[in-house]
């Protein structure tokens, strides 16, 4: 099914690729006859694996706007030069960039480190303190999170607390569950 979603998908031109029709259509039919092994742990919940896969969702490995080219032969894609601090085309084959870019995942049970020294979370909650009295500087407190109310008003420009009317609803009391329903 996914294959025919996909030949679908390149027939209706949705596909934009450098390859002829003939190729993308091979390539998708090995690529879905292949054996993938995913290995993904048992969630405990749909919360959780929500949370897991929302982080590469919302923040992929390279932003898109990053490659320059993409096709069967090379990915060309911009990075930054550490030493002479500009950014540079950086240019792999398919199989030298997935080896590239397995090199930034973790070996299973093992993790990655994002931040240490004064910034590790376990230790900021006790120097930030500090830091601010050396800096001469007051610590502002945390800005309270949006209500739902206000959230949905900001984020869709509706007031969800106004009925049909334009009146504001107000909190009467809540009901028990009926158990005749």
């Amino acid at each position: 099914m996914a294959f025919c979603q996909a030949a679908n998908a390149a027939n209706a031109n949705i596909v934009v690729t450098d390859m002829s029709k003939r190729t993308l259509r091979a390539l998708l039919k090995t690529q879905y006859e292949r054996w993938w092994n995913i290995n993904i742990q048992r969630f405990h919940s749909k919360k959780q694996f929500l949370g897991y896969a929302g982080r590469y969702v919302r923040r992929p490995p390279i932003a898109q706007h990053r490659f320059q080219r993409i096709d069967s032969r090379e990915i060309r894609f911009l990075t930054k030069d550490t030493r002479t601090k500009k950014t540079v085309e950086t240019t792999y084959s398919p199989a030298e960039f997935l080896t590239a870019l397995a090199d930034h995942i973790p070996d299973h049970y093992r993790h990655n480190i994002r931040y240490f020294g004064l910034l590790a979370p376990r230790i900021k909650g006790r120097t930030h303190d500090g830091i601010f009295a050396l800096l001469g500087q007051e610590r502002l407190a945390k800005p309270r999170p949006l209500g739902w109310a206000a959230s949905i008003k900001k984020s869709f420009g509706v007031d969800p607390l106004l009925d049909s009317k334009g009146q504001q609803m107000q909190w009467v009391r809540s009901l028990p569950p009926n158990p005749n329903r």
